[in-house]
């Protein structure tokens, strides 16, 4: 069995500032790869992502996802004490990932300059709402606000109605992003000794990803249709229902699928040279008459005959799957994505990291209750058993 030190992040030592998902998310898939991840958390509530929801024996969702492989250090670094024990970390670590308000890391006296000075080796990530400079660097940012603020909500729903993205996609986003920025600064750091810092910007991650429609808006004057689960630009592309309820998406990428499609799908290969439907870009224009034809088509068949006719054309097709068929999916079953990892209230199964490092097993520690590793942190920083005790009475662990 692969042992920690094994690990590709071995030897990496962590501390995070962090609450909710971003930051977390970001640390997370350090702690994955082997790194030492110490998550500082408030005395007494912790981070608050801990009771989003409580469904996980008693642990939200969200902090069992985001959580595991970490440490818990309870820590007020508003406190004097606090600040002191937080400033022995960060002189160990070789990464430091915060994403709390604007301006409080500043305010608690860990800003770029005195961390340069503190140590000249550790690399700090700011993940922030909307950057750290300009005009609203002071606003507070959550994952279904910067959805509305880069105009996902606007394309995402039915015509009637916009909608949220069912995901923490802003969140998800930034975190990603932060994570490889990591990564990428302790690579130049190994291989130049140049320690570079890391900033991510929750809204500047989801822009990157609002790229294609914001170009299709702005080259093309209009900005795509909010037509429910059918593509914006390319047809057909989408859900339909077919004769037993059963709804059925399916792709149509080029030429040689769509007259496959209408020879043997539609049946009216006639259609495949119609100028209404012969190119994508005019099928998009004549979406209404198409999806007439392509209704008519699946109002003939079940469900499963849809999708088996489809897979013997080689087009590309899935079920509209609920939350329930997903954690069945044979993709998941058959390849062992499942495993199983101990939390404060119990076993839970969890889905392995995508990223697959051949020769390497993911950490996939347990998610720790709130201040389990204080004592034995504060022991590595040199606190003998009184000096922690008088720490945790006055409230700064």
């Amino acid at each position: 069995m692969v042992q920690i030190h094994d690990k590709p992040l071995a030897g990496i030592c962590v501390v995070s500032l962090e609450q909710a998902v971003a930051a977390p998310f970001a640390t997370r898939q350090l702690a994955d790869l082997g790194a030492r991840v110490i998550k500082v958390e408030r005395p007494g509530s912790g981070d608050f992502a801990r009771r989003y929801d409580d469904t996980v024996h008693g642990l939200s969702s969200y902090f069992v996802w985001l959580n595991r492989s970490k440490e818990s250090l309870t820590l007020d670094a508003k406190e004097p004490e606090g600040r002191e024990v937080l400033g022995r970390l960060l002189e160990r670590a070789d990464v430091f990932v915060h994403n709390l308000g604007p301006g409080a890391v500043d305010r608690l006296g860990f800003g770029p300059a005195a961390l340069a000075e503190l140590n000249p080796r550790l690399i700090s990530c700011a993940v922030t709402g909307y950057g750290s400079s300009g005009s609203w660097s002071q606003r507070k940012a959550y994952d279904l606000l910067i959805q509305c603020q880069t105009g996902l909500v606007s394309i995402t729903g039915t015509p009637e109605s916009g909608a949220r993205v069912g995901i923490s996609i802003a969140d998800i986003a930034a975190g990603m992003y932060a994570y490889s920025g990591v990564l990428t600064a302790l690579l130049t750091r190994a291989t130049t000794g140049v320690v570079r810092s890391v900033e991510v910007s929750l809204f500047d991650a989801l822009a990157e990803w609002m790229s294609q429609p914001a170009y299709y808006t702005r080259f093309g004057g209009n900005a795509p249709p909010r037509i429910g689960t059918h593509h914006a630009t390319i047809a057909p592309y989408g859900a339909y229902a077919a004769s037993d309820g059963r709804e059925v998406l399916f792709s149509i990428q080029n030429d040689a699928e769509w007259r496959a499609l209408c020879a043997s799908f539609l049946e009216a290969p006639e259609v495949a040279d119609d100028e209404r439907f012969a190119t994508s870009a005019a099928r998009v224009r004549n979406r209404a008459a198409l999806d007439e034809l392509v209704s008519a088509a699946f109002a003939r068949r079940t469900g499963g005959e849809v999708q088996e006719l489809l897979d013997r054309l080689r087009i590309a097709n899935a079920p509209i799957n609920d939350v329930a068929d997903f954690l069945q999916h044979p993709v998941l079953t058959e390849r062992a994505r499942w495993q199983e990892i101990d939390t404060p209230g119990g076993p839970a199964d969890v889905l392995r990291p995508p990223a697959e490092l051949a020769g390497v097993e993911p950490v996939m520690g347990r998610v720790p209750d709130l201040g389990e590793d204080t004592a034995a942190i504060l022991g590595e920083l040199g606190y003998d058993g009184p000096a922690t005790e008088v720490l945790r009475a006055s409230g700064v662990v």
